[in-house]
C-alpha cells in the first residue's frame, strides 16, 4: 500500500492560516492536563484511557494506517449483500489484491471503510479518491476523517460509513471505472495509496 501511485487529482485542499500543531506521543497525551474536564473528554473519545489494552503490533512493522477492509453496502436495498473486502491475512500482512466491485445502475450504495492506527495518534486524517472513466475523471472525493488514537484489542479498528450514492444509469454511463484512494494526515504524510475499481452494470 505504498504511494506508487501518482495521481495529480489526489492533493488536499490547504485551509489558509490553519497551522499543523505540535504532535505528541500517546503517552504525553494521557499525561496532558489531567484536570481539565473537556481536554479529559477528547482523550477519551480518541480511547486514551488507563483501562484499555493496545492492540498488538508486530515488532518492526512501521505502518501507522493499516486498511482492514473495505466494502460497499446498499442501505436501500436489502435484497443486495454487501460486498466487502478483508484486505489482512490472518498474521495481519496486508494481502495485495484486486479490489473490484459491480454496482447495478441507479443502486444506491455506501463507501464503507475498515481501518486500524497503530504506534501513535494520527490527527486531522483526510481520506480523498478520483475516478476516471477512459482517463477521463468523472469524481473527486475529499472527506476529513478526523484524529485517532492507535487501536485497543477492545476496539480493534475504526469504521467509517461515505454518504450515500445513487449509481448513474443509461448507456454512457455503464462500464468500468478506475479509482485511486489516498489516506493523508494533516502534515501531508501520505499513510495510505491504492487503486480499486467498480463497473457499473444494466
Amino acid at each position: 500500500m505504498a504511494d506508487k501511485y501518482e495521481d495529480d487529482d489526489l492533493v488536499p485542499e490547504s485551509v489558509e492560516g490553519y497551522v499543523v500543531g505540535e504532535k505528541k506521543t500517546v503517552e504525553e497525551y494521557t499525561k496532558l492536563d489531567a484536570e481539565d474536564e473537556s481536554l479529559a473528554k477528547w482523550k477519551a473519545s480518541l480511547g486514551l484511557t488507563a483501562n484499555s489494552t493496545p492492540y498488538p503490533v508486530k515488532a518492526g512493522d512501521q505502518r501507522r494506517v493499516v486498511l482492514v477492509e473495505i466494502g460497499l453496502e446498499f442501505p436501500e436495498q436489502q435484497e443486495l449483500e454487501p460486498i466487502f473486502f478483508n484486505m489482512e491475512d490472518a498474521q495481519g500482512n496486508t494481502i495485495n489484491k484486486e479490489i473490484k466491485f459491480t454496482i447495478k445502475e441507479k443502486s444506491v450504495y455506501q463507501l464503507v471503510l475498515r481501518f486500524r492506527i497503530q504506534g501513535e495518534i494520527i490527527t486531522g486524517l483526510k481520506y480523498l479518491h478520483s475516478v476516471k472513466k477512459a482517463g477521463i475523471r468523472v469524481d473527486k472525493v475529499e472527506e476529513p476523517l478526523g484524529s485517532y488514537a492507535p487501536n485497543t484489542v477492545e476496539n480493534p479498528y475504526y469504521e467509517r460509513r461515505f454518504a450515500e450514492v445513487e449509481a448513474p444509469s443509461g448507456l454512457l454511463a455503464r462500464g468500468g471505472c478506475s479509482a485511486i484512494t489516498k489516506i493523508i494526515d494533516d502534515d501531508k504524510t501520505v499513510h495510505l495509496t491504492f487503486p480499486w475499481s467498480f463497473t457499473i452494470t444494466k
